[in-house]
């Protein structure tokens, strides 16, 4: 469901008919990856209820109905004073149009939240942060950036979205295990 490919690409990739791309020198990927730390460490000074770990080349697994299901994460959150483990997801982003700025009105954009969905299906924690600078143009043409922050709680909805999205895995990894093509999922327009 991702915006930049289509799930019959990702098919391809998981099962060695197309290389990905590397897109590790682009811009905006380097200012992501290198701004991901200053982020992370504001965030965990505005929100010193949360222990704020990072380990960079650590993998979580869904040990249970989906094994296949790993994510790494941009920061694991313990609530100090329950013990509950959380998810820090951070995002850097430039608002190129006008109506970008309605996907960000009030909600995360879609692509996102299935990210962040996945991850609580992967590690099983109880709630997530999403944490976005967001980069725009003002009317004068002066550069500014927003910073938002989202609580994802693994409440009966996000319970529902989980589960939604775990069937469409298990039947997209059923494809990768089987190489069987999956039926193309067209973008939204």
């Amino acid at each position: 469901m991702s915006p930049y490919k289509s799930n019959a690409e990702l098919w391809e990739e998981k099962t060695g008919r197309r290389v990905a791309e590397d897109i590790s020198d682009k811009p905006y990927v380097k200012y992501g990856k290198e701004a991901e730390k200053y982020l992370r460490a504001l965030f965990a000074m505005d929100f010193p209820q949360y222990q704020v770990d990072y380990d960079e080349f650590g993998m979580i697994r869904n040990n249970s109905d989906c094994p296949f299901a790993f994510a790494t994460l941009d920061g694991a959150l313990t609530e100090r004073e329950t013990g509950r483990r959380g998810i820090l997801e951070i995002k850097t982003t430039e608002i190129l149009r006008a109506g970008q700025w309605d996907e960000w009105n009030g909600r995360i954009p879609q692509h996102y939240y299935i990210q962040v969905i996945h991850q609580l299906l992967a590690t099983g924690y109880s709630f997530a942060w999403l944490k976005a600078q967001i980069k725009y143009t003002d009317k004068d043409g002066m550069k500014q950036a927003a910073i938002r922050h989202y609580l994802i709680e693994r409440s009966e909805e996000v319970k529902t979205d989980i589960q939604w999205l775990a069937e469409r895995e298990k039947v997209f990894w059923d494809c990768v295990v089987n190489d069987k093509r999956p039926a193309l999922i067209l973008p939204e327009i």
